[in-house]
């Protein structure tokens, strides 16, 4: 299983920091961020050192410690929920924070520790519920395509799409995984094929280009990805080029997957369209890992999200079991049980 620390609590509730493994810097280089004030962990969010839905929620969570510590917790929930827009954790997280009623450091850090082991037992579940998926639709020669990160580095576990993975091959199980690259900032081939090959998975980088090609050679079995906000009708916002997926999946009858926890439900928001999509700075497409790849003055469009509608996924896989068909009426019978 993935061994990979990188959210971790130094010291105590008063006196303490926040420590967070740069994910900028993989795979090359292991650096770890020491974060002592509200705007380290918001530059550290905002700048994607820490991502992922539920890990984003986490550190945030911190964060608000960090607040306490300098008698400025309002300040800092305020603070940090305007770091990114889309992913829906860091709200759930922040809401919580407040709802606990305290502006002191130690029970603000019981609190975060909390939100921290929840998400550990909730990746743990859900790759439960997703581990007969796998059974399912692969087989030695039909693997699973994933897009972007949403493993051990995105959350406070084993992932969320990478969780099943874990779990079928701690049990032996033969298991291949496909990884887009996922650009502009290649979480795929820094991340996921980071981790999963640091975990003795099998798993083989693509550029996204070639997503179809090894849909329509019957290399995929089935596509499982992540999310950063799913709407009450379960349209689902994750990492662009995830829609893309699901219409090559739907064309080539391949199942498509989406696994998240409660917490990236927002049944306040009624159906993708009205999910905030967060916007990238051009340089992220013009000026990739500092080197130019287009002229001076290109006009970019850069949305870091996009929506696929419910009725191209498969099924959600949740801590609370397998929601399938994705509908608002199934979601709720599912995860009535947290109080959605």
């Amino acid at each position: 299983m993935p061994h990979l620390p990188h959210i971790h609590w130094s010291g105590s509730a008063e006196t303490g920091h926040l420590r967070l493994l740069d994910q900028t810097r993989l795979p090359t280089e292991r650096h770890t961020l020491e974060c002592r004030a509200v705007q380290d962990v918001w530059d550290a969010i905002k700048r994607l050192s820490v991502r992922g839905a539920p890990a984003i929620g986490i550190a945030a969570a911190y964060g608000c410690v960090l607040g306490a510590q300098r008698e400025a917790f309002a300040d800092a929930t305020t603070h940090l929920a305007t770091s990114r827009p889309t992913a829906v954790n860091l709200f759930w997280a922040l809401d919580r924070m407040r709802s606990l009623g305290a502006t002191t450091p130690a029970p603000l850090l019981a609190e975060a520790k909390r939100i921290h082991t929840e998400d550990e037992q909730m990746c743990r579940r859900i790759g439960e519920h997703g581990l007969p998926l796998i059974g399912e639709h692969t087989s030695s020669t039909r693997g699973i395509l994933t897009h972007c990160n949403a493993g051990a580095l995105a959350t406070g576990g084993i992932g969320t799409a990478t969780a099943p993975m874990y779990l079928a091959h701690e049990q032996g199980r033969p298991l291949v995984v496909y990884a887009d690259e996922t650009r502009p900032l290649l979480q795929g081939a820094r991340l996921t094929a980071y981790e999963l090959g640091e975990a003795g998975i099998d798993v083989t980088l693509i550029c996204d280009d070639m997503a179809a090609h090894i849909m329509q050679s019957g290399r995929v079995g089935m596509v499982l990805t992540g999310a950063d906000r799913i709407a009450a009708n379960g349209d689902v916002a994750n990492k662009i080029g995830t829609y893309g997926l699901a219409v090559l999946a739907h064309h080539h009858a391949i199942p498509f997957y989406v696994a998240a926890p409660s917490t990236t439900f927002d049944f306040s928001t009624a159906e993708g369209a009205d999910i905030p999509i967060e916007q990238r700075a051009s340089e992220e497409i013009t000026d990739g890992f500092g080197h130019r790849t287009a002229p001076v003055g290109t006009k970019t469009y850069s949305p870091a999200f996009d929506v696929t509608p419910h009725n191209l996924v498969s099924g959600l896989v949740t801590e609370k079991g397998l929601i399938r068909p994705v509908n608002e009426q199934g979601i709720r019978r599912v995860l009535k049980g947290n109080g959605l």
